[in-house]
């Protein structure tokens, strides 16, 4: 989480052609490179089974992919001409191994790069065990200077197969040298978490079970699943949302002050929080699935009517759920996460409701009206955080109204970085704080391992609406959360 400059290194993307290649990582180097974030020297090489590719063509379909996200021709002319090569891996057998090893020696020889590789795999989860095995086999899990290996999401299936995963890893890579992504911790947003609560100790002196009465975590999206039955159909939203991405962001919130902020002591303190959370019950947890309804007066269709799903799924595109955290900070203090699709607006939002005051000292009419504190802190869009306090109407003798005291990200700095662009150039650097640990990857399967192996019920929600109805004692009001800032 330092400025400096990432040193000279060569990038090397397995699934170089792909999307995730094409949409994020080359538009990332190329805002890397552009912003002087990255040595002049820095190369990148694409690696994909396709032959017809050469490093011509890698170039021009980089110079596009950089072009589409809204970097200019005279930026990314350099770059795309001189540093990016293509090689091919075929089949994946060993030999394709032993001449990628040859391509990456050759490229380091002709531009006298130290022998510093990142190795990003941008490929289907299925490949990641013999892509692994493939690289450990021909000898480039290790090189005279530093080798480095970055992992997207999902790691693993359920807890049988993330311990297998685990094991593959081992087998070849060092703890050290593995790169768990999860985009969402690359956000400018989620990584000012820390800030927020550490660099602020008006809020550190709060953040205790003695004044907050409840913590939610929303991740609410207005799409459904486009093209993308085949994999969600198979996984569902508690494995999609749940079990990295609104887990990750409550261990952010949930953990102790680490003794100083860097990769070792953040995923230790983060481990700490998974292996405080109470099992969870099965009442305290609410699966649905959306059906037809209206989304900003168009009307979409239900999750069994999308394009590849079966008639009869039982996928779950909801997950309400509760969380009891058993240790001296947290103990007693509920933590919502929920996530659904289809839902009435795109937003994740993080709430925190602090403890209504002992006495009532405040009435309207003979009646006690008690409004608690709430901080929204907003990760997305229009992001910010809003502290919500009563103040007196201006006029009334004692009506008090709940006004935000609020700070939006786009007021007072530019646009921030893509998430992808955060987590490259720390992958570049050596910085591992933001990427997830095989011990948190593990204690999360853990969690959640049981929900997916119990029968569950499954309730329709309409399209356009905040979840089914039976989710309701699962969640901060949705007046208060999504309808406030």
């Amino acid at each position: 989480m330092t400025n400096k400059q990432a040193e000279p290194s060569l990038f090397i993307i397995l699934g170089g052609t792909g999307d995730l290649s094409r949409g994020k990582l080359l538009p990332a180097i190329g805002r890397l490179a552009v912003d002087g974030r990255i040595a002049e020297n820095c190369q990148v090489l694409g690696v994909a089974r396709d032959i017809r590719h050469d490093d011509a063509s890698f170039r021009r379909l980089a110079s596009d992919a950089m072009a589409a996200s809204g970097l200019q021709p005279d930026e990314i002319a350099g770059l795309c001409n001189s540093r990016l090569h293509y090689q091919t891996i075929g089949n994946g057998e060993a030999a394709d191994y032993l001449a990628l090893g040859a391509r990456i020696e050759n490229i380091e020889r002709q531009n006298s790069l130290p022998a510093r590789r990142t190795f990003y795999l941008a490929i289907p989860t299925a490949a990641l065990g013999d892509t692994l095995s493939g690289l450990g086999r021909a000898g480039l899990n290790h090189s005279g200077g530093w080798v480095r290996i970055v992992i997207e999401k999902p790691f693993g299936h359920d807890l049988q197969s993330a311990r297998e995963l685990v094991g593959v890893v081992r087998e070849h890579f060092d703890e050290h040298q593995v790169y768990r992504i999860d985009h969402y911790l690359g956000k400018e947003t989620v990584q000012n978490l820390i800030v927020f609560r550490f660099g602020n100790p008006i809020f550190e002196s709060l953040w205790n079970r003695d004044r907050i009465d409840s913590v939610q975590i929303s991740v609410s999206e207005e799409v459904g699943i486009g093209t993308r039955a085949g994999y969600y159909d198979r996984s569902g939203a508690l494995r999609d949302m749940v079990q990295n991405h609104l887990t990750q962001l409550l261990t952010l919130l949930a953990m102790e002050v680490p003794p100083v902020i860097g990769a070792e002591s953040v995923r230790y303190e983060k481990v700490k929080v998974l292996r405080s959370i109470a099992p969870i019950l099965r009442g305290e947890v609410v699966f649905g699935q959306y059906e037809e309804g209206k989304i900003r007066g168009q009307t979409v269709p239900g999750y069994r009517d999308e394009n590849g799903v079966p008639a009869d799924s039982g996928t779950e595109t909801f997950v309400a759920l509760k969380l009891e955290i058993m240790n001296w900070r947290w103990q007693g203090v509920p933590f919502y996460l929920r996530t659904g699709k289809r839902m009435p607006r795109r937003i994740t939002r993080i709430g925190v409701r602090f403890k209504n005051a002992p006495v009532c000292m405040f009435e309207v009419e003979g009646a006690c009206v008690v409004r608690p504190n709430t901080l929204l802190l907003t990760l997305q869009p229009d992001e910010g955080f809003s502290l919500h306090i009563g103040v007196k109407k201006p006029g009334s003798a004692s009506d008090v109204e709940q006004i935000p005291l609020a700070f939006r990200y786009s007021d007072i700095f530019d646009a921030m970085p893509d998430a992808y662009q955060t987590l490259v150039l720390d992958v570049l650097k050596g910085d591992q704080t933001l990427f997830v640990h095989s011990d948190e990857v593990l204690e999360s399967w853990k969690l959640y391992d049981p929900l997916l192996r119990q029968e569950k019920k499954v309730y329709p929600y309409a399209a356009g609406t905040w979840g089914p109805a039976e989710a309701g004692h699962l969640a901060i009001s949705e007046r208060v959360l999504f309808e406030t800032f």
